[in-house]
């Protein structure tokens, strides 16, 4: 495998500067996100099959890994609730040691495949969930296991390994080969192929919540109002996208309950209830949502 290659360039890291060191590893990470770029259109494929998913069965994205691989997935999902108002019951994590393996190594935890089977099959996984398996390695047997018993259930599923031709890669719908190569300290995959696996992960995240209409512009239009630095942002976001003034952004923040989207169609003119109205109509979709608003109201002011 790749990722455990020992490079002999490296092979007397230890007597190198400190500064020499350094610059190596941030151009081991350089390479790695490189890696990720290749993959684009496999990302994206990805991505789009399972905002089809998602959109149109309402099921979870499931999250499958082990040591590093695990807490870099888990990463990814915990981060969704916040950004993207992607409810808690919609997201679910299989980390090979069971929680506790976040903050601890729980070793050997990563070779038990009945475990990862057999907690897949606790999730009851369906044809509208997404199961994105994380594995450096592409083999290991846990996250393998659970992949395997996601999409004998009829679930997508999406790998992400660093090694090629490996058991992940194969056992999924949509593989995703980040091939991050060798690493500076042999073996360490939380560097290299870490960072590649965050990458990947962070930008088919992304792409989904996009494709699921969770991202107006650039603007994370289904946030959280949770603090007061969220409350600004949001408040920033409605002035922006409803083109108004920011007193008309605050108070129909204030009518929507801090929801953004809603905010945004009462700062054009809809009351609560119309602009609830027209949000359902659309799907959810704050674009389709202005576009339908605007379109009533000039229908009715050519009416009277």
């Amino acid at each position: 495998m790749s990722t455990e290659d020992v490079s002999a360039r490296f092979a007397d890291l230890d007597l190198w500067t400190t500064r020499e060191a350094v610059q190596a590893m941030l151009e081991g990470q350089l390479a790695a996100a490189a890696a990720v770029q290749s993959q684009a259109e496999q990302i994206a494929r990805a991505a789009e099959a399972a905002a089809a998913r998602l959109e149109s069965l309402h099921g979870r994205l499931i999250y499958v890994g082990a040591g590093t691989s695990g807490r870099v997935a888990a990463m990814d999902g915990v981060e969704l609730s916040p950004t993207f108002n992607w409810g808690g019951e919609r997201v679910a994590y299989l980390l090979a040691g069971g929680p506790g393996a976040m903050l601890s190594s729980i070793e050997g935890a990563e070779d038990d495949a009945s475990a990862g089977a057999a907690e897949m099959h606790a999730l009851a996984p369906t044809s509208g969930d997404v199961v994105v398996g994380v594995a450096a390695s592409g083999r290991t047997p846990y996250t393998v296991a659970a992949c395997r018993t996601a999409d004998a259930a009829g679930a997508l599923t999406v790998g992400f390994a660093n090694n090629e031709g490996t058991a992940l890669l194969e056992a999924v719908a949509h593989p995703i080969l980040l091939d991050s190569g060798a690493e500076i300290v042999a073996g360490s995959t939380r560097m290299k192929a870490g960072t590649a696996q965050k990458i990947a992960l962070n930008t088919f995240s992304t792409a989904v919540m996009i494709r699921l209409g969770r991202v107006h512009g650039g603007f994370m239009i289904n946030m959280r109002l949770t603090n007061r630095k969220l409350q600004g942002r949001g408040l920033e976001m409605v002035h922006a996208v409803a083109r108004v003034e920011k007193s008309i952004a605050e108070d129909a923040l204030e009518q929507a309950g801090g929801d953004l989207k809603l905010a945004v169609l009462i700062a054009l003119g809809a009351t609560p209830e119309q602009g609830a109205a027209s949000l359902q109509a659309a799907g959810d979709n704050l674009r389709s949502a202005m576009e339908r608003w605007k379109s009533d109201r000039q229908s009715g002011v050519r009416a009277r």
